[in-house]
């Protein structure tokens, strides 16, 4: 029998408060078990991995015998080489660690061109341990108005107090401040390199290389899907920053598996692992596992990426790698990662090296564009003036994630699912205020037919809306009114 709740005083009704206004407002989230009768434009499984049979078989054998690897490849130690083969029995610094563990960094490491790596219990952890305990007091970070949580809450626990944001659109193509000045030729210190030079201006310390500059960016963005230059990135911090001491982080999360030769990511894709300080991995989303690294090659100037998995892991230079495991306290103070994940990221790099992914990448390619041109021919086709759905202009042709804005993200969603197409309303606080959206997911098992009925139900809707609003006489709605529904609420059938 469930006891009466005996703290019903005035946290319990403040914490009721919070909830009712954020209700009231569209934001409240609530958990919902996702629905498997539906085509699936949603989910981060951009290769379909987790749903491919060999993968799982590889992973079920390695769980019914931890040495089997061992037998078919000597110099792998067995996953058990601490005994443990469920849970790892503590932290990495205790009894947590193992040979496995470590023939696992050094496989993920040399995958990737890195020097050494360290894995976390996700790319979240590796993103706020590597944050908080890195830069010091005298450093700066600068971060993409636009990156993700983890970096926010590693920046709260750092020792570093000069933080400064830049503007998302600097660092991307098609991108409006990427010159660094303003139509009156004034220095924009709202774009990387802006910020950038009016840093090394007013400060001393920064630019003689005395402090070190910390510029945190993502490779593929999460909910916009565009791509960082990190060519021009690179370019821009070692010629403002010429002493050695600016370290771009850079958040591989959503394209490792997606980009580059075997999927080894952005970095690799455009040869900068010789410039790169520390890629932040993860193995949850086209990878198909959970966790997260860490890597880094010794260099006077630096980059960090993160890909996802639920594990994380750090690649990183081997005295960096022995830093962490000193002061990145969500390694320290946390239980280590099971066998089981291990094994899922030890087979799904198999999975990898062997280039049995490449056919569903390819996949992916072909369909990302067959969905771009059918998104762009519908956003063309649709009044410009008053459509409730448009496409992020100058969006690059080559991403899995394609955001598509509207003032009615809640309503055009729930008309997708109850058309047989899961898609997710994106509202703020997880986007800046105004631009609210649905995001598309594709799949390397998703099909043309799919993308065609797809475009076919969002076409729909947004006609209707348009003669809605016409017949009502109503106004585009402004950025308070923006988390109000669409008048489009009736059910309507699936196409």
């Amino acid at each position: 029998m469930m006891s009466p709740n005996r703290y019903t005083g005035g946290l319990e009704a403040t914490l009721q408060g919070r909830l009712a206004q954020r209700e009231s407002q569209g934001r409240l989230r609530q958990l919902v078990t996702p629905r498997t009768d539906l085509v699936d434009f949603s989910s981060n499984d951009y290769l379909s991995l987790s749903q491919d049979l060999d993968l799982r078989n590889a992973v079920i054998a390695h769980l019914a015998n931890p040495d089997i690897n061992k037998q078919q490849q000597q110099q792998q130690p067995s996953p058990s080489s601490n005994g443990r083969t469920l849970g790892s029995g503590g932290s990495r610094l205790l009894d947590g660690n193992s040979d496995f563990v470590e023939y696992l960094e050094k496989k993920v490491s040399k995958f990737h061109g890195s020097e050494a790596a360290l894995l976390f219990n996700s790319a979240y952890d590796a993103n706020v341990g590597l944050i908080s305990c890195v830069p010091g007091y005298d450093d700066v970070i600068i971060y993409d108005n636009l990156i993700h949580a983890s970096i926010h809450d590693g920046m709260r626990l750092s020792r570093a107090t000069k933080r400064i944001p830049f503007e998302h659109s600097s660092i991307v193509s098609g991108g409006t401040s990427r010159s660094g000045m303003n139509d009156l030729g004034i220095t924009d210190c709202h774009g990387l390199e802006g910020v950038l030079r009016q840093l090394t201006e007013v400060n001393e310390d920064v630019r003689s290389g005395k402090s070190n500059v910390f510029i945190c960016i993502e490779a593929l963005y999460s909910m916009d899907g565009d791509v960082a230059d990190l060519e021009y990135v690179s370019a821009i911090v070692k010629s403002l920053l010429p002493h050695g001491n600016g370290y771009v982080i850079v958040d591989e999360a959503h394209s490792v598996g997606v980009l580059g030769d075997g999927g080894r990511g952005l970095v690799c894709q455009l040869s900068l692992e010789d410039q790169t300080w520390v890629r932040v991995l993860g193995f949850g989303k086209a990878v198909g596992c959970a966790g997260g690294l860490l890597c880094q090659i010794p260099m006077s100037w630096y980059l960090i990426a993160d890909f996802s998995l639920t594990i994380g892991a750090i690649l990183c230079s081997s005295i960096t790698r022995l830093y962490l495991i000193n002061y990145a306290r969500t390694l320290i103070y946390t239980t280590a990662m099971s066998f089981p994940s291990l094994a899922s990221i030890n087979a799904a790099y198999d999975y990898l090296m062997t280039g049995k992914a490449d056919q569903r990448r390819n996949q992916l390619k072909t369909l990302v564009e067959y969905c771009h041109n059918k998104l762009k021919s519908l956003d063309h086709d649709l009044r410009p003036a008053v459509a409730p759905i448009r496409m992020l202009e100058g969006h690059p042709s080559s991403s899995p994630i394609i955001p598509l804005f509207t003032n009615y993200p809640k309503s055009l969603a729930r008309y997708c699912q109850r058309s047989g197409f899961m898609v997710r309303p994106i509202v703020a606080p997880t986007v800046p205020l105004g631009q609210e959206r649905i995001r598309i997911c594709l799949h390397a098992t998703n099909t043309t037919e799919q993308i065609d009925n797809l475009c076919r139900v969002l076409e729909t809707w947004a006609r209707d809306s348009i003669q809605e609003g016409e017949r009502n006489q109503t106004q585009v709605i402004t950025s308070t009114e923006k988390f109000q529904d669409s008048p489009l609420e009736i059910e309507k059938p699936k196409l």
